[in-house]
C-alpha cells in the first residue's frame, strides 16, 4: 500500500490549534478516499502537499456563508471548515456516495460550521445568497462561472482555486465573465514563501 505523505513543517502553522483535526481529516482520506473513488491512487504521497495545504493558504481569503461547489472528498470545503470555524460553509455536491462521505467526516470532526446540499449547482433554490463560492478542480472557467456567479450575493465574490492555467482561462472567459458582471478579475498567488508549491487563486466580484 502507497504510504502517505508526511506531514510537512507547514501544517502546524497553517492550522494552529486545528491541527489534529486536519491530521485525522488526511488520515481518513488516505484511508479510504482511493477505495471510496474520493482520490486517485497516486494521491497519497502528495495528499498533503498538492491537496490539504493547496487548500488552507486561501483559508483567510473567506468571510461570511460561503458555497463550496463540487465539493468532492471535501477539498477545499472541509479543509476550509477546519482551518475557518467562524465561517459558515455549504458544502454542494450532487453525488450521493460524496455527501455520506461529506457528512460522516464533518460528525467525526465535529464540525458545527457546515451544511451539506446535496445538488448540482444549477439546482441550488436560495438564489444569490452567498458572500462567496469558491470551487478546486471543478472544471475551465467559462464552464464555472455560469455555475457559481448565480450563486453569490451582489458585491460578494467568487474565489476559485485554479492551476498554471488560470490567466489563460480569464481570457477564454471574457463572454461569460460580462454575460455574469464579474469585476475585478484577477489571480492572486496565496501561500508563497510557506509552501513549495503555492496556490493560484481566481478573484472576481460579483456585481448585480
Amino acid at each position: 500500500m502507497t504510504e502517505l505523505e508526511q506531514e510537512p513543517a507547514a501544517a502546524a502553522s497553517l492550522f494552529g490549534d486545528r491541527i489534529e483535526l486536519a491530521r485525522q481529516f488526511a488520515q481518513a482520506l488516505a484511508s479510504h478516499g482511493e477505495e471510496r473513488g474520493l482520490i486517485g491512487p497516486l494521491e497519497l504521497p502528495r495528499l498533503w502537499t498538492r491537496h490539504v495545504l493547496n487548500s488552507v493558504v486561501a483559508a483567510p481569503l473567506f468571510s461570511g456563508r460561503v458555497g463550496d461547489v463540487g465539493s468532492g472528498a471535501g477539498l477545499p470545503g472541509i479543509v476550509l471548515a477546519i482551518a475557518r470555524p467562524d465561517v459558515h460553509w455549504v458544502l454542494i455536491e450532487p453525488m450521493e456516495r460524496r455527501c455520506i462521505w461529506l457528512s460522516e467526516q464533518v460528525a467525526a470532526l465535529e464540525l458545527d460550521n457546515v451544511e451539506i446540499v446535496r445538488a448540482r449547482a444549477e439546482e441550488w433554490t436560495e438564489g444569490p445568497v452567498l458572500d462567496q463560492v469558491t470551487a478546486r478542480a471543478v472544471s475551465a472557467l467559462r464552464t464555472l462561472i455560469p455555475l457559481t456567479a448565480p450563486l453569490v450575493r451582489d458585491g460578494g465574490e467568487l474565489i476559485l482555486l485554479k492551476g498554471a492555467n488560470a490567466s489563460n482561462e480569464i481570457a477564454a472567459a471574457e463572454k461569460q465573465i460580462r454575460r455574469f458582471k464579474l469585476t475585478d478579475v484577477r489571480v492572486e498567488m496565496v501561500g508563497e514563501g510557506v509552501i513549495s508549491e503555492p496556490t493560484r487563486v481566481l478573484r472576481a466580484t460579483v456585481s448585480r
